[in-house]
């Protein structure tokens, strides 16, 4: 038998320890998968995935107090109606991004050295004719953030997307951002086809399903190499 009032702090410190070493598995685990088997992940796990993502921190003081809530969660299925109108739709924003920046690279050297690599794998999803994560995973999932002032709505996604991407990464689910996908909250069809206002919400997506292949870890240097305490 325990001495007195040692067992529940024996316990607590066990759970404490398990949870932050189920943590730290997780965050070590957190990979950019863009190859995705055909199987379709059950709809539960992705109303998990969506949950991680609304308990994520957001700018309540740039929001205020709006009548209706600030986050919203589209989900689109692969071969869905509304997956093949989107796919059209975010070709023709990196086509036009692309001459864009070929315009500006022409009269800036230095945007030129900047963006080159960018602007090189702009090239490769021309090629491919479809933009990776949508329609070629299960799953293409947009978050939408309203926006507010100061217009913070992307910091926010940021945190709603790295809740969800821990939770694909516990579930054992690929996941990849979708990072185009912020150009288009200014794009009135695609708004139209979300069912909402054009310019009233940030945008962010993801591509969640099963991996095809088991990744290598993720590298990282020590972190005592790149911290400086300071006084």
């Amino acid at each position: 038998m325990p001495p007195p009032n040692t067992f529940p702090y024996t316990m607590c410190d066990d759970i404490f320890e398990q949870k932050n070493m189920f943590l730290d598995h997780v965050l070590a685990e957190r990979r950019s998968y863009r190859m995705f088997k055909g199987e379709v992940p059950p709809k539960d796990d992705i109303h998990r995935i969506l949950h991680a993502g609304l308990l994520a921190p957001f700018a309540a003081a740039a929001i205020g107090t709006p009548q209706d809530y600030f986050r919203r969660f589209f989900v689109m299925t692969i071969g869905s109606k509304s997956m093949k109108s989107v796919i059209p739709l975010v070709m023709n924003e990196v086509n036009t991004m692309a001459d864009d920046i070929d315009q500006k690279m022409e009269k800036s050297p230095e945007l030129r050295a900047q963006a080159i690599s960018f602007v090189q794998r702009l090239g490769r999803i021309k090629q491919l004719g479809t933009v990776p994560g949508i329609g070629t995973a299960p799953y293409y999932i947009i978050v939408a953030e309203r926006r507010g002032f100061p217009s913070i709505g992307l910091q926010s996604l940021a945190h709603c997307m790295e809740n969800m991407w821990l939770k694909a990464t516990a579930l054992e689910l690929g996941f990849q951002l979708v990072s185009i996908t912020s150009q288009m909250s200014d794009n009135p069809e695609f708004c139209r086809i979300l069912g909402i206002a054009m310019g009233e919400w940030d945008l962010m997506g993801c591509a969640v399903g099963y991996p095809q292949e088991e990744l290598s870890p993720s590298i990282r240097p020590p972190v005592d190499t790149l911290t400086r305490w300071l006084e």
